[in-house]
């Protein structure tokens, strides 16, 4: 079995599109389409069609493109059904637990609410390909707009317990800026400051970030880290209840 194919697409100030193409049965999706321009540019330069539009979220910068990829290529959109209210275009409402197949490669998908209600994430174990949109960042997570620091942390429980050599495919080049403010948390923790000042270079040549490997992420990440004793003591937190350090760590953050 081949291991998806996985192009990032730069598009709208900071977002990341993915086009996943599974080489055997040469089926393609795309997930969360900001817009449709440079998709289209990237499948007519490598020749290709689209069959699968993944969204993991109902915002406007990853679903703008559903409808004119859908329109052009005959795509079928997969999305959370807790959204199908709030995306006109879905074909296929998933929900936690159900499986989507992108020709031999299979992804489970997680229900994630925090940074929307109705947020899932799509898990490629195969491929060791996680795609979860808005609800964890390369040192970060999404803002709360919908949900609670109880359920985000919930959230982000299940995508930790993956295995440490997942790749993060997130919606956002936001690591530069989320490295700032994940030193400020625990201005001790090596492995972090090291991280930090090779991010800065990363951004400084104009690469991106992104993917991240989960590993990277629970050994830095101050928000998969609200249980770890050391963050807790930077925190002046010490044996505090995780959902509480947490929601501390994303309150500053929103405040940074």
């Amino acid at each position: 079995m081949s291991a998806l194919e996985i192009q990032l697409i730069p598009a709208l100030s900071d977002n990341y599109v993915y086009l996943v193409r599974e080489p055997a049965s040469a089926t393609t999706a795309v997930v969360d389409p900001a817009v449709p321009e440079p998709v289209i540019a990237a499948l007519e330069a490598h020749g290709w069609t689209l069959d699968f539009i993944l969204n993991t979220h109902h915002h406007a910068d990853h679903i703008g493109g559903n409808a004119a990829l859908k329109e052009r290529y005959g795509a079928k959109v997969i999305g959370p059904a807790a959204d199908a209210h709030r995306i006109s275009t879905l074909d296929r409402q998933v929900r936690e637990g159900d499986h989507v197949s992108i020709g031999d490669q299979e992804a489970e998908v997680f229900e994630v609410p925090g940074h929307t209600s109705g947020h899932i994430a799509f898990w490629f174990a195969n491929s060791d390909a996680l795609f979860c949109g808005d609800t964890l960042f390369a040192l970060g997570c999404g803002r709360l707009f919908e949900g609670t620091p109880a359920q985000m942390w919930r959230s982000l429980g299940k995508l930790r317990a993956l295995p440490d050599t997942a790749k993060i495919y997130c919606g956002h080049e936001y690591t530069e800026s989320n490295a700032q403010f994940a030193v400020t948390i625990e201005p001790g923790n090596v492995a972090l400051t090291a991280r930090a000042d090779d991010i800065a270079a990363t951004r400084r040549r104009g690469e991106p970030t992104i993917p991240t490997s989960l590993g990277l992420e629970k050994a830095t990440n101050p928000f998969l880290r609200a249980d770890v004793p050391e963050t807790q003591a930077a925190l002046g937190m010490a044996g505090g209840d995780p959902s509480a350090v947490f929601a501390e760590i994303r309150g500053r953050k929103d405040r940074f």
